[in-house]
């Protein structure tokens, strides 16, 4: 099961609006199960260098079906996933990447920000998974 860009286009719309809410302007990628940029959108005056983050956040979170956060724990110096970030093209291993489950619990895709403090991106992510 993947994704379906009406939710992929709500998903970005609730995590606009908990951007907004945040005072914030945020990239926001979300990308199927098979880790295929669905929908994207760059909020004005978000930072052109948080782009490509975005959807590697997203990309990751999916890869490895956890949030970002979790992988940059486990890729700390002697830890289990040290040095994956070299991987797969470039790996985001900070909060902002979150796999999107629907309502059985399968994974059908995640949400990818980047913009802000990390704390921020989770929450806009957050905010995004839980729409569908």
């Amino acid at each position: 099961m993947n994704i379906t860009l009406d939710q992929a286009e709500k998903i970005i719309s609730t995590a606009k609006e908990k951007a907004r809410s945040l005072e914030t302007k945020m990239n926001i990628a979300v990308v199927d199960a098979g880790a295929n940029l669905v929908a994207f959108v760059r909020m004005d005056g978000a930072w052109l260098g948080s782009l490509d983050i975005s959807i590697k956040k997203a990309k990751t979170a999916r890869f490895f079906d956890m949030n970002t956060g979790s992988v940059g724990e486990l890729s700390q110096p002697g830890g289990s996933l040290y040095n994956i970030e070299h991987s797969n093209n470039g790996l985001i291993t900070f909060p902002g990447g979150i796999p999107i489950k629907d309502a059985s619990g399968e994974i059908v895709g995640a949400i990818g920000v980047s913009g802000s403090t990390v704390e921020n991106d989770h929450t806009v992510a957050e905010a995004g998974a839980n729409a569908i």
